[in-house]
């Protein structure tokens, strides 16, 4: 199947590796199995585009898709592009990719960064955010800002002054908390004790719109180190995240972090319950938090896990070949209830798996083929109810797909951001919008204005309090996917 573009994947050798069903041993697993194959009748299943190299390729499983406000899908690839040092991309839901932007390896003061192993976010400005894991002025990565006609602006390089005590290597998916700026973790670097190579254990750091970093925190091994995942900001205003490596066993870690920078370890794994969680945390509707390990657990595959603010954990299942295995895109909650994610290898093809987890307990959803792809992303759902993801591997030109797959799931509305006071300007995100009469927060009315089938501009009005957004259309109420937290 040619190069690997996953290290991750491809330093644990899974690709190509020979994976046998296990046997169904009593009527009970039959009959679970019968039924998981009728639920799956109602998926459809599509791969929409394939990546060539020219317009990127490798997109990663720490790389989950976003939405425009144009109503497009936004994400990066690790490699490809005019420089092969990897993109910026844009697909549209029937499948047209353009390259919006090509990254140039280089170590001169213009250099924009190379191999962006994150996603993007899209900021309350409407710019989209980012970060490169190698490249810049440093060769340490850097932090991007790209507006909306594809200007892209450096705001920050990694690693001024070796051995780079403001970290190295950022790897993870940027957030944007309720103050505004925005949060990440680098794998390497910071003050802590030496881990790797001579670099430090990693960072968590805090920066501004404009560039203005302040590391957060420093691992020192003990407490974790590596974090790949990215992080949350919770419903009680901490940020909580993951390590690959480090905690009491090696196995990695669960933190909670202080806006003022305190953190507590609420998990180190010890393999039986789960090790090297690759991806991060989301918070459930439950308020608990939920999550992956890539290895480990009972059969060494990997676990699905719950956990308090507290930090006590519950091992929901070990994964198994035929569910699939070595999660390491993250999980996400749909706007029907149910928790879905993705495995990097098992299933009825050995490529991986699509699965859902919820009341019903765990079915497996979709199992990928050759042509689909392995080391697959988490997965988004726009706006139009349709799942979208990406794969690393198509089996073919080796470069990547983006594939999209339908539960049936109704549309709604998304805000960005999903927090503010009365007065803010908030944008709505929908599928088709035009026509609309209302907006209100949580029953209260708001003023707005219509900038396309795509997008709705509103204010939050006086007296509003945290609940649903709900857009009035001619077809219908749209509802937001989450809470909206209006703060006073």
């Amino acid at each position: 199947m040619g190069s690997c573009g996953n290290r991750e994947l491809c330093s644990k050798g899974w690709k190509g590796e020979n994976i046998m069903m296990m046997t169904k041993q009593t009527l009970r697993l039959g009959v679970l199995s019968l039924l998981a194959a009728a639920g799956a009748l109602a998926q459809t299943y599509t791969d929409l585009a394939t990546f060539n190299g020219a317009n990127g390729s490798n997109p990663q499983a720490s790389a989950p898709l976003i939405q425009g406000t144009d109503g497009n899908l936004y994400g990066t690839t690790f490699g490809g592009g005019a420089y092969a040092s990897g993109t910026i991309f844009q697909v549209t839901p029937a499948g047209t990719i353009t390259d919006i932007y090509s990254f140039t390896y280089c170590s001169d003061p213009s250099c924009d960064g190379a191999n962006p192993a994150g996603g993007l976010v899209l900021g309350a400005d409407g710019n989209f955010y980012g970060v490169t894991e190698n490249g810049g002025f440093n060769y340490a990565g850097t932090v991007f800002q790209l507006t909306p006609t594809g200007t892209l602006n450096t705001i920050y390089n990694f690693c001024a002054q070796w051995p780079c005590p403001d970290g190295y290597a950022p790897f993870a998916t940027l957030i944007q908390a309720t103050d505004g700026n925005f949060y990440g973790t680098t794998q390497y670097g910071g003050t802590g004790p030496s881990c790797y190579y001579g670099l430090a254990c990693g960072t968590v750091f805090e920066i501004t719109s404009t560039g203005t970093l302040t590391t957060l925190y420093n691992f020192s091994g003990s407490d974790g180190s590596l974090p790949y995942g990215s992080l949350i900001q919770a419903s009680d205003g901490n940020f909580y995240g993951t390590t690959y490596l480090g905690g009491a066993n090696n196995d990695g870690t669960i933190f909670q972090l202080t806006p003022a920078g305190t953190l507590n370890t609420l998990h180190s794994f010890a393999w039986t319950d789960g090790a090297k969680p690759v991806a991060g945390l989301i918070q459930a509707s439950d308020g608990n938090f939920y999550g992956m390990t890539s290895e480990g657990g009972a059969h060494g595959l990997g676990t699905l896990f719950r956990i308090t603010s507290t930090g006590s954990l519950t091992t929901l299942l070990s994964f198994r070949r035929a569910m699939g295995g070595y999660p390491i895109g993250a999980l996400m909650q749909a706007t029907d209830g149910n928790i879905y994610g993705t495995t990097a290898q098992g299933g009825a093809n050995a490529y991986g798996t699509i699965f859902k987890f919820g009341k019903k307990g765990f079915s497996t959803i979709y199992s990928f083929g050759a042509t689909d792809g392995f080391g697959n992303s988490g997965l988004f759902e726009a706006t139009n109810g349709t799942f979208y993801g990406t794969a690393n591997d198509d089996g073919n030109a080796n470069a990547g797909v983006v594939f999209s797959l339908s539960e049936g799931l109704p549309a709604f509305v998304q805000t960005v951001p999903a927090y503010g006071t009365a007065g803010q300007a908030v944008q709505i995100l929908g599928t088709d919008l035009t026509g609309a009469t209302s907006v209100t927060f949580n029953g209260t009315a708001a003023a707005f204005s219509l900038v396309s089938g795509s997008l709705i501009s509103a204010t939050v009005p006086a007296g509003a309090t945290s609940g649903l957004v709900t857009v009035t259309t001619p077809s219908g109420a749209l509802k937001s996917n989450v809470k909206f937290q209006v703060s006073h």
